[in-house]
């Protein structure tokens, strides 16, 4: 999400964001309105000034994260907001976590989300070993159409991109 408020002209807090995805980024919301496509982005984090559970811990809005503090977990009001547009989804789609999930103080995010993808009637599709090992440490695996642990092969398929694994296949 972090990309995509810098690309907004929102801060970032610690959050690594490189450097030109802000261009990519910038392409993909100006189809996306061309298409009539709404973009649900976080509206409020989990933050904590360094990596660890023991840390202190704030929930803020996205616009007040403070340089030097870094967004470990999606807020509560981002799980209301992402629950709610999935109630009617068709089609499930999610690659990554909502936060640093192996941490119980960052994890409500993600639990919560996965919650409300095996409660939908939908299509679901997982991509992402993390995304993966939530569900498995959930024990909602069983509960989703189908999983993916090949992240980054799993968005480049999803993009279009050809796979030489599943080409050198099919060329046989």
């Amino acid at each position: 999400a972090f990309p995509f408020l810098k690309a907004l002209g929102y801060g970032a807090g610690k959050a690594i964001i490189e450097k030109n995805i802000i261009e990519k980024i910038s392409s993909i919301t100006k189809l996306a309105r061309e298409r009539s496509v709404k973009v649900y982005l976080p509206v409020d984090f989990v933050i904590a000034e360094k990596f660890d559970g023991r840390a202190e811990t704030k929930v803020v809005t996205f616009q007040e994260i403070p340089e030097n503090w870094i967004a470990l977990d999606i807020g509560p009001a981002s799980t209301k907001l992402f629950s709610e547009a999935l109630q009617n989804a068709k089609t499930i789609i999610w690659n990554g976590p909502m936060g640093a999930f192996e941490i119980d103080a960052f994890s409500r995010g993600t639990y919560a989300m996965v919650e409300t993808v095996v409660d939908a009637h939908a299509l679901t599709i997982i991509g992402g070993g993390d995304t993966d090992r939530a569900f498995h440490k959930m024990g909602e695996s069983y509960k989703v159409s189908f999983i993916s642990t090949g992240g980054g092969a799993f968005l480049e398929l999803l993009e279009g991109k050809e796979l030489p694994g599943i080409a050198a296949l099919t060329n046989k």
